[in-house]
């Protein structure tokens, strides 16, 4: 007989403990800290092996105190990877349709297409004259930190209004405008830049700062590229590269009502 049995209870806490190390793994890759997870693991396995395998009452009882301390140093060294998998489990489809449930959010189609068509003719026209463009669209996650960074507009959503803020010579055109609640937010608004070594080369600070705002929220960001004028969508810290306006207006409308 054997001296211990392994039940169902067993196989889900080591499935779990496994996943959980996974997705561990996988944001310390991302924010090139792997290293960092290796010697923790090192530190961790060493810490069960003399206190529960050798039982090493001293050595052991030091290890535990230095793992209580390093656990609110993590926190502390990691806040930024914490913060993003958390906000990656929230936007799973499935929690944001339990979301979307209970805050009883009905939107028409009208009124989405009201807020996208706008949207698309200024990006299509900007394109055209090769004018860059950042407009980042608000969902779930509120981007109030981001609206004041820049300049406070509040208007109407309008096609004339969102180029003449792109213009060359307009003051608010090196920034990101806000869209939030079917209005213009604001504008000339600076975002956290992605430091990810897998973004293409020829790819610019625009795409960079779109990236870097759809890996700490939930929102779509829209790039016009000034050199080439193509027109781009970051979300979900992935980019959906050189979009006719048919495929920007079928995005907008399909992310926008999830």
């Amino acid at each position: 007989m054997l001296p211990f049995e392994i039940g169902i209870k067993d196989i889900i806490d080591v499935f779990l403990v496994a996943l959980m190390l996974y997705y561990i793994y996988r944001l310390m890759k991302e924010s090139r800290s792997l290293n960092v997870f290796i010697g923790i693991m090192v530190f961790v396995l060493v810490w069960l092996f003399v206190s529960k395998i050798l039982e090493m009452r001293l050595l052991g009882s030091i290890l535990d105190k230095l793992v209580s301390v390093g656990v609110i140093g993590l926190i502390i060294l990691f806040q930024e990877e914490i913060r993003r998998f958390f906000y990656q489990l929230g936007a799973h489809q499935r929690f944001r349709a339990i979301s979307k449930f209970f805050s009883n959010n009905n939107k028409s189609e009208q009124e989405d297409k009201a807020t996208i068509v706008p949207i698309v003719l200024a990006c299509m026209s900007m394109s055209k004259e090769r004018v860059g463009a950042l407009i980042v669209i608000e969902r779930g996650i509120s981007l109030n930190d981001i609206v004041d960074t820049g300049d406070l507009i509040d208007a109407r959503i309008n096609q004339r209004l969102i180029e003449n803020i792109f213009f060359k010579n307009s003051p608010l055109h090196d920034g990101a405008m806000v869209i939030s609640k079917k209005r213009v937010k604001a504008a000339g608004c600076i975002l956290p830049v992605s430091h990810d070594l897998n973004i293409p080369k020829e790819l610019g600070l625009r795409h960079r700062a779109a990236l870097g705002m759809s890996q700490n929220s939930d929102a779509i960001t829209i790039i016009v590229s000034e050199e080439t004028g193509r027109i781009s969508v970051a979300m979900r810290g992935e980019f959906r590269l050189r979009l006719s306006a048919e495929e920007l207006e079928s995005l907008l409308a399909k992310e926008m009502e999830a």
